[in-house]
C-alpha cells in the first residue's frame, strides 16, 4: 500500500511539474498569435502560416536523462533538459523568421538564452531553421516559475524537408545509406534555392502592388 501511493505521488509530482510547461507553451503561442495578428493589420500580410507545439512526454523525459547519465528527478530534468517544451513556427518566408525572432526577443518579459542560426548556417546534412531557446516567467497562485521553451522557426520547405528526412532516419533507425543521405542533401539545396525564388517572387508582386498605388 505504502508503496503504491509513494509512485501515485510521484507521478503527481510530476504531473505538476509539467504544468508550468504547458503554460509556459500557451504563453508562448499566446505571444506569436499577437505578433501574428499585428502583423496582418500593420502589413496586410501573415509572417505565421502555422504553429506546432507540443511537450515531452514523461517516458521521453525519463530516457534522455538516462542516456544523459543523470538522476532520473524532477531536478535534473529541469537542469539538463531544455526542450520540454518546445514550438515550432512555420513561415512562407525565410524573412519572416528573422522578423518573428526580432519580434520576440525584444519582449520584456522574454529571457534569450541561446539562438542557434541554421538558416544561415545549415547542418552538415542541409537541415536549415532557426532555433531559440527562450525563458518566461509563468505566474502560478503561490510562486512565478522561470519555464524554458525551445522555439523552431522555419519556411513551409524548411519544415517539409526536415519532416521527410526524419521520417527516413526512423525508417531506416538512423544507418540511412549514404547515397539517400547524399540525395537528401540535395533536396536541401533545392529548398534553399525555392526559398530563394518564392522570396524573390513576393518581392516583385510587392512592388508591383506599391507602384499601382503610388500611381492612384
Amino acid at each position: 500500500m505504502y508503496e503504491a501511493e509513494s509512485e501515485a505521488q510521484w507521478m503527481r509530482d510530476w504531473a505538476a511539474f509539467l504544468l508550468s510547461y504547458r503554460f509556459a507553451l500557451k504563453e508562448v503561442e499566446t505571444k506569436l498569435t499577437i505578433i501574428n495578428e499585428e502583423f496582418q493589420f500593420m502589413h496586410d500580410s501573415n509572417p505565421i502560416e502555422h504553429i506546432k507545439s507540443r511537450i515531452k512526454s514523461p517516458d521521453s523525459i525519463f530516457d534522455k536523462l538516462k542516456r544523459k547519465g543523470v538522476p532520473v528527478t524532477i531536478q535534473s530534468a529541469y537542469e539538463h533538459i531544455r526542450d520540454i517544451a518546445g514550438v515550432r513556427v512555420i513561415c512562407s518566408f525565410a524573412t519572416d523568421i528573422f522578423n518573428i525572432y526580432q519580434m520576440l526577443a525584444a519582449q520584456d518579459d522574454v529571457t534569450v538564452l541561446e539562438v542557434k542560426d541554421y538558416v544561415n548556417h545549415p547542418k552538415a546534412n542541409g537541415y536549415r531553421s532557426l532555433h531559440m531557446l527562450i525563458e518566461i516567467p509563468v505566474f502560478l497562485t503561490n510562486r512565478v516559475e522561470h519555464v524554458p521553451v525551445e522555439i523552431q522557426i522555419r519556411t513551409i520547405a524548411m519544415d517539409f524537408w526536415a519532416s521527410l528526412e526524419h521520417k527516413i532516419f526512423y525508417k531506416f533507425n538512423e544507418n540511412v545509406p549514404l547515397q539517400i543521405k547524399e540525395q537528401l542533401k540535395e533536396a536541401a539545396e533545392i529548398t534553399s534555392i525555392l526559398d530563394e525564388r518564392m522570396l524573390s517572387l513576393n518581392e516583385a508582386v510587392n512592388k508591383i502592388r506599391n507602384d499601382e498605388v503610388d500611381r492612384t
